[in-house]
C-alpha cells in the first residue's frame, strides 16, 4: 500500500512538475447541511457543484468545527481555533472576539513568497481587518441580517455606500459579482501571477431570504415533510456509496441550542421548536415549515448558480484547468430559531426582507442526513461537511470518492504543499508552534488515510475526539458516548458501557490535547512564546470589520 501511495502521488506531480503552481479558489457555504447539494444526495438543484464533483473528488468524511468563526479561523490558518484564541477553552477566553497570535498567519500571507495575489469576497468573521490578513481586495459582508441590501458592508476595509436603487440587490449575487470582478482584474493586469480567491457566501444562513422566483421553484417540494425528505436523501446517499451507516433516529426532544421564547410568539402558530412527527403538525404548521425549507433550498440553488458564474470566469480567462477549487460548509445545518435585526413581519411574503425565518430542527435534521444533531453540537450532524475538490490539471481522478477523514485544518498544508511554500519556522524571532493540519495531497491521488494521531473538537462544552475509526463525543454536561464510525457514523449504538477501556483511552487523548492547547493559549495570552521566552510581538487587538 505504501508503494502504491508513493507511485500515485508521484503520478500526481508528474503532470504538474515544472508547471506553474495552481491557482486556488476556496468556496465556503454557511449553515449548509451534509446532504443539501445534489452530489451528496440532496434534492436541491446544484448542477454546477455536481459538475465539479463529476470532474474531481468528493470527500465523504470531512469535518468543520461546528460553528462559523472557529471554522474560518481554522480554515485560513491550519490551526485548531482553540490554539489561536478563536474558540474558548475551559477557564480561558477565546471565541468570536478572540485575537490570533502574531504567528497565526492567514493563508494569503503564507502564499505571498510564491507570488500569489489574494482576494476575498463575502463573510469574514476572522479577527482583524481583511487586508491586514494578506488579501489585496475584499468585499466584506457585515450585514448578515438582510440579503437585499449592501448597507453595512465594507469594500477594502472601508464602509461601502450602497446604491441609491437596490431593487435588484441580493447578497449572494453581489458576493459572486465581486469575486468575478477580482478575477477579471487579475486576468487583465496580473495574469503571470497565481491567485487565491476566498469566496465565503453567507447563504443559506438565516434569515431565510431568497429571490421570489427561486422560492417559487421549491414552494411545494417539501410538503411531504422532514421524515420523507430524510428518507429520500438517505436512499440516494446509499446509492452513491457516500455512507455505509444506518439513518439516525430523529431526536424528538432536541430543539434549538439557544432558547428565545419571544421568537415563537413573533413567528406565530406555524412555528414549532421540536422535530415532531410530521403527521402531528397542523396544516398551518406543515405549510409554514415546508415554506421555510423551500426558501433554504432556493438559497442553496442560487449559491450554486453564482458558483457557476465564477467557474465560467475561470474558463474565460484560461485559468480553469490549473485552478484548485475547494467547496465546503462551515458547520452543519442549524436548528436555531430566533428573530433579530429588523424583526419579523408575519404579513410579509416569506423570504422577503421584512421576514426573519430560521430553518429550525425539523428540516435541519433533513439537511444533515444521515447524521445526528445540528450546528453547535459536535456529533456528526454538526461537524460533517461536503468537500468537493476539483483541479483538472493536477487530479487525474474524475468523479471518485475519498473516504479519507479530513478537517478544515488540512486545507492550508494542502495548498502550501502544492504551491511549493513552507510555513515559516519563526515569527519575530520566536518559534512558531507546530500546526496540527495534514496535507491531503496523497488523498488527491488515491483513496488513502492520512496518518494523524487524532481529530479533536470543543465548542461551548460540546466535545469530541476521533482516533482512527473510533469517536468519543458528548454534548455539554452529558457523559461520553463511544461510537465505531466504520459501521455507525449515525452515532446510534453507544459502546461506552461495553468498552469502558476504549472510552477511557480516548477521553485521555481528548484531555491531553485540551491541556496542550490551554498551555499554548496561556503562554501567548501572557505574552510568552511557545518555548517560554518573552514574545517580541504580541497579538494586538484590531478593529474588526
Amino acid at each position: 500500500m505504501k508503494y502504491i501511495l508513493i507511485v500515485a502521488t508521484s503520478l500526481l506531480f508528474c503532470c504538474t512538475a515544472g508547471a506553474a503552481p495552481p491557482n486556488v479558489v476556496i468556496i465556503l457555504a454557511d449553515d449548509m447541511g451534509y446532504s443539501d447539494v445534489g452530489c451528496y444526495g440532496g434534492d436541491i438543484e446544484t448542477p454546477n457543484l455536481d459538475a465539479l464533483a463529476r470532474g474531481g473528488l468528493r470527500f465523504t468524511q470531512f469535518y468543520n468545527t461546528a460553528r462559523c468563526w472557529p471554522t474560518r479561523g481554522a480554515l485560513l490558518t491550519g490551526y485548531y481555533a482553540q490554539q489561536i484564541h478563536r474558540d474558548a477553552l475551559p477557564g480561558l477566553g477565546g471565541g468570536g472576539n478572540g485575537v490570533r497570535q502574531a504567528w497565526a498567519k492567514l493563508l494569503p500571507e503564507l502564499l505571498k513568497p510564491a507570488g500569489y495575489r489574494s482576494y476575498h469576497s463575502g463573510k469574514w468573521h476572522v479577527d482583524g481587518p481583511v487586508l491586514a490578513g494578506g488579501f489585496l481586495k475584499s468585499l466584506c459582508v457585515r450585514n448578515d441580517g438582510n440579503y437585499f441590501t449592501g448597507k453595512g458592508n465594507y469594500l477594502d476595509d472601508e464602509p461601502l455606500a450602497p446604491a441609491a436603487d437596490e431593487s435588484g440587490y441580493y447578497t449572494t449575487i453581489a458576493t459572486a459579482d465581486h469575486a468575478v470582478k477580482c478575477l477579471k482584474d487579475h486576468a487583465a493586469h496580473c495574469s503571470d501571477k497565481p491567485f487565491f480567491s476566498y469566496v465565503a457566501f453567507i447563504a443559506p444562513h438565516f434569515p431565510l431570504h431568497a429571490l421570489p422566483e427561486d422560492i417559487a421553484k421549491y414552494r411545494d417540494k417539501y410538503l411531504a415533510g422532514w421524515e420523507a425528505t430524510r428518507a429520500a436523501r438517505y436512499a440516494r446517499q446509499k446509492e452513491m456509496h457516500l455512507v455505509e451507516t444506518e439513518l439516525s433516529e430523529v431526536e424528538r426532544n432536541v430543539g434549538p441550542p439557544y432558547h428565545f421564547p419571544d421568537a415563537m410568539e413573533k413567528l406565530g402558530p406555524g412555528e414549532v421548536n421540536l422535530p415532531l412527527p410530521w403527521s402531528d403538525l397542523t396544516d398551518e404548521q406543515r405549510r409554514f415549515q415546508a415554506t421555510k425549507m423551500a426558501i433554504h433550498a432556493a438559497m442553496v440553488d442560487r449559491m450554486d448558480r453564482e458558483i457557476g458564474r465564477i467557474v465560467e470566469q475561470l474558463k474565460a480567462m484560461g485559468a480553469y484547468e490549473n485552478t484548485l477549487i475547494f467547496f465546503a460548509s462551515d458547520n452543519g445545518a442549524s436548528a436555531e430559531i430566533m428573530v433579530r435585526h429588523g424583526g419579523h413581519d408575519p404579513t410579509a411574503a416569506p423570504g422577503s426582507a421584512a421576514t426573519y425565518l430560521c430553518l429550525g430542527p425539523g428540516f435541519s435534521n433533513a439537511s444533515n442526513t444521515p447524521f445526528r444533531r445540528h450546528k453547535t453540537w459536535v456529533h456528526e450532524g454538526g461537524i460533517s461537511t461536503p468537500l468537493i475538490v476539483h483541479w483538472p490539471q493536477g487530479i487525474a481522478a474524475r468523479g471518485e470518492l475519498r473516504h479519507t477523514p479530513g478537517h478544515v485544518i488540512d486545507i492550508v498544508p494542502t495548498v502550501l504543499e502544492l504551491a511549493g511554500v513552507a510555513r515559516p519556522a519563526q515569527c519575530d524571532g520566536d518559534p512558531v508552534p507546530p500546526a496540527p493540519g495534514r496535507s491531503l495531497v496523497p488523498a488527491l491521488a488515491n483513496d488513502v488515510e492520512i496518518p494523524r494521531e487524532s481529530l479533536w473538537w470543543l465548542h461551548e462544552g460540546n466535545r469530541a475526539v476521533r482516533v482512527g475509526n473510533w469517536k468519543l463525543v458528548a454534548a455539554k454536561d452529558d457523559p461520553w458516548e463511544l461510537y465505531d464510525l466504520r459501521t455507525d457514523r449515525a452515532e446510534q449504538h453507544n459502546l461506552a458501557d461495553k468498552m469502558p477501556d476504549k472510552a477511557k483511552e480516548l477521553a485521555q487523548i481528548w484531555q491531553t490535547q485540551a491541556d496542550q492547547f490551554s498551555e499554548l493559549a496561556k503562554q501567548t495570552i501572557d505574552g510568552q512564546a511557545p518555548d517560554g521566552t518573552k514574545a517580541k510581538a504580541k497579538a494586538k487587538k484590531a478593529k474588526q470589520p
